[in-house]
């Protein structure tokens, strides 16, 4: 349990600052969307080394970006690449993700465990073997190091996120140049658990202090609304990374949500 002195001397809690890492701290669209057409050539070959498919390959690539705010987790790049591919609209992704996801899952007699391991392993070797060019295919926003870095600090920080905690260590260190241990990483992409019972242990393991957690994804934010065991959090969404313009609408509109520009979050985390 860790505290910190006031100017006078008396002994306070430390705030837990939990934040999301893709869309929040790292914008890693271009790093996924090369990724799952990688990982696409080894699972499909057929289909993903054809000529047709490298005519394409360039658009696919640009149009992932403008799909990137349905993704939750990585995976889900290998079924959105094919999806565009064969030719299912942005538009469509973008509004009935949660419906062609299981549905294509099931028509293309998909793992999800296989995927999340393919996914996985065709980053470790990109790593490496080219882990410069894979570094520089992911971006930190500007001026979160330094947010981070005063959290570390003054706060109790932890990242939460749904990327495999190695990858997501080696951006904080090699892009970011943040020493951030790997028990302050929370990857529920290999435990598998709701990000909302991630922050109930996280008060377990520090109670009785003021607690803060800022996400991209307006889905996660309103989960954590809906548990009652969660409401005394203050939860912000960055109107940067993987949301749109009608989400930031339904966000302000939810009293528990502060949704905040960069200035804003940078101010928060230095109170």
């Amino acid at each position: 349990m860790s505290a910190q002195s006031t100017a006078g001397g008396q002994a306070v809690q430390k705030a837990v600052w939990a934040l999301d890492f893709d869309g929040v701290v790292c914008n890693s669209v271009g790093e996924s969307s090369l990724t799952a057409w990688k990982a696409a050539e080894q699972h499909w070959p057929d289909i993903f080394k054809s000529e047709q498919a490298k005519a394409k390959k360039r658009q696919v690539i640009q149009d992932m970006e403008h799909v990137r705010p349905v993704i939750e987790t990585g995976y889900e790049n290998l079924i959105q690449v094919r999806c565009l591919l064969e030719g299912i609209s942005t538009d469509d992704i973008l509004n009935k993700w949660h419906i062609l996801l299981p549905e294509y899952m099931d028509k293309w007699q998909q793992s999800r465990k296989e995927l999340v391991e393919l996914f996985g392993s065709v980053r470790d070797a990109w790593i490496a073997e080219d882990l410069p060019g894979w570094l520089n295919a992911n971006g930190i926003y500007p001026g979160l190091p330094q947010d981070l870095a005063a959290a570390q600090r003054d706060h109790e920080l932890y990242i939460v996120t749904t990327k495999q905690a190695r990858f997501t260590e080696a951006l904080m260190r090699d892009k970011a140049k943040l020493n951030f241990s790997a028990d302050r990483i929370l990857s529920t992409a290999e435990t598998g658990q709701p990000k909302s019972e991630v922050l109930q242990q996280l008060e377990q393991r520090h109670p009785g202090t003021t607690y803060h957690f800022v996400e991209d994804k307006l889905g996660t934010l309103n989960k954590v609304c809906q548990v009652k065991e969660l409401d005394h959090w203050m939860l912000y969404l960055v109107d940067w990374g993987y949301n749109t313009k009608q989400e930031r609408a339904q966000a302000a509109d939810n009293p528990r949500i502060h949704v905040v520009n960069h200035q804003e979050l940078s101010q928060a985390v230095r109170q």
